[in-house]
C-alpha cells in the first residue's frame, strides 16, 4: 500500500505501466479528501514543449527504487482527462476522471472534492 507520508518522495520518478512501458513522468499526487490516503497522481506527459498533466489512479500501484507502476496500460492513460501543467483541476472535471478508469466517484455530503493535491 502507498502511503501519504511518502508522497514527496515520488516527484519526478517515471511512471510505467504494468508492461514496464514508460508513460511518464509523476508530477503530483493527489489524495482522496475522505482518508488522506493517495488516490491519484498526475503524470508529465507530451512533447518537450506541449506538456500536459494527464491523470492516473494510484490503486495497485507499485512503488519502485526509481519508478512508479501503476495498475494501467499506457494507451488508456494517454486517453485520461488532461490539465495544463500550470493549472488546476477544476471541481466539475473530478468526476469524468474516475469515470474514463471506471472508478465509482462520490463528492462529500456538501459536494466536497474528492480528491486533494498534495
Amino acid at each position: 500500500m502507498l502511503h501519504a507520508a511518502d508522497v514527496r518522495e515520488w516527484r519526478e520518478r517515471d511512471v510505467v505501466d504494468a508492461e514496464s512501458h514508460k508513460i511518464g513522468v509523476l508530477e503530483a499526487v493527489y489524495v482522496n479528501t475522505a482518508t488522506d490516503e493517495p488516490a491519484m497522481a498526475t503524470v508529465r506527459t507530451g512533447l518537450p514543449t506541449r506538456h500536459r498533466l494527464t491523470f492516473v489512479p494510484l490503486d495497485d500501484a507499485i512503488l519502485g527504487p526509481d519508478y512508479v507502476k501503476v495498475g494501467y496500460p499506457k494507451a488508456l492513460v494517454k486517453q485520461a482527462p488532461s490539465i495544463g501543467t500550470d493549472d488546476v483541476l477544476p471541481a466539475g472535471q473530478e468526476e469524468a476522471i474516475f469515470k474514463h478508469y471506471g472508478l465509482p466517484y462520490s463528492p462529500g455530503a456538501g459536494g466536497e472534492r474528492q480528491l486533494a493535491r498534495r
